[in-house]
């Protein structure tokens, strides 16, 4: 899949500070006895703060922002949104203005994900839950109404179709052959970029981590145009919600941690390698299989999560 548009110089120098994205082999006594391999695609290295699919879903996006001479991209999410975190940080490297609107009442003081974007210049509107869900209606970039000359609009988490662009890349990074290759799911856009870039003989499975995301089905089978089936989603690993944790998720990712030196978050990718381990526990992989995991980053998010579980 080839970007629509020549990579703007700007997006181009910020991505030469970036680091390798590399693919880590998981070590596990639990592995080996069921005769699979697990590795991890470690997008959490790309960069400190735009990291993971965050980087994946904003680089094209960006591109047209700055090449079609938008000069404010306008986003939605929530109080711990790694997408608001990333588009903030990466909209004050390429100088592009930018504004949240985000999910409930604003706390006080702010948590470290809403301080982060404030001091990076992003512009915080808080907006009821009711306004939040009417906003998923609009879904290309010019939808939001009262957009003012130079304003982009971005859904939530990036949702756009130039946003599988990236995504594709990712795939394209993958040098060794495998069974599956799974992700965690917001949005569901990463999923849908993993599934059109895929080879079509591998399995892609998503792992929500919101509740009652069932709306996902449909999400993505928009996205990747509804003729592909070679994707499912598993929506029994929430662990109670959106940004939410619970001890037995928190306890998997620090032994985790101590097992294998990779840091999980607890809102994605810490969902997704639980629910892989316990997949594994129930027979649900074959012998042999070779299974590749996304780690999507989005580190920042343990800041608040941990401080809400101990208190």
């Amino acid at each position: 899949m080839a970007a629509i548009l020549p990579v703007n110089p700007k997006i181009t120098a910020l991505q030469q500070s970036f680091s390798t994205s590399v693919l880590t082999r998981i070590e596990h006594a639990k592995l080996h006895q069921a005769g699979v391999e697990l590795w991890l695609k470690r997008d959490d290295l790309l960069h400190p703060v735009i990291s993971g699919n965050k980087w994946r879903k904003l680089k094209y996006i960006l591109n047209d922002v700055l090449t079609a001479g938008y000069d404010t991209v306008i986003s939605m999410g929530g109080a711990y949104s790694n997408h608001l975190h990333a588009l903030a940080y990466a909209g004050s490297e390429l100088g592009i203005k930018t504004v949240g609107l985000v999910r409930g009442e604003r706390p006080e003081p702010l948590n470290p994900t809403l301080d982060d974007v404030r001091k990076w210049g992003m512009a915080l509107h808080f907006v009821s839950r009711g306004r939040y869900r009417e906003l998923r209606q609009y879904r290309r970039h010019d939808a939001l109404p009262r957009l003012q000359a130079g304003e982009y609009w971005l859904p939530e988490g990036g949702a756009l179709n130039l946003a599988l662009e990236g995504v594709a890349e990712l795939v394209e990074e993958i040098t060794i052959p495998y069974d599956m290759l799974c992700t965690a799911c917001g949005t569901g856009t990463t999923l849908a970029g993993l599934v059109k870039a895929s080879p079509k003989q591998s399995h892609v499975l998503g792992v929500a981590g919101l509740k009652n995301a069932e709306y996902l089905h449909a999400e993505v089978a928009a996205m990747v145009g509804g003729h592909l089936d070679n994707w499912t989603i598993n929506f029994d690993y929430h662990g109670g919600g959106f940004a939410k944790i619970n001890n037995e998720l928190w306890d998997f990712i620090n032994s985790f941690k101590q097992e294998t030196n990779i840091d999980l978050d607890g809102i994605y990718t810490g969902k997704l390698l639980f629910a892989l381990f316990d997949l594994l526990g129930k027979g649900y992989f074959q012998r042999g299989q070779r299974i590749i995991a996304l780690h999507t980053g989005g580190l920042q998010g343990n800041r608040s999560l941990a401080a809400r579980l101990s208190g």
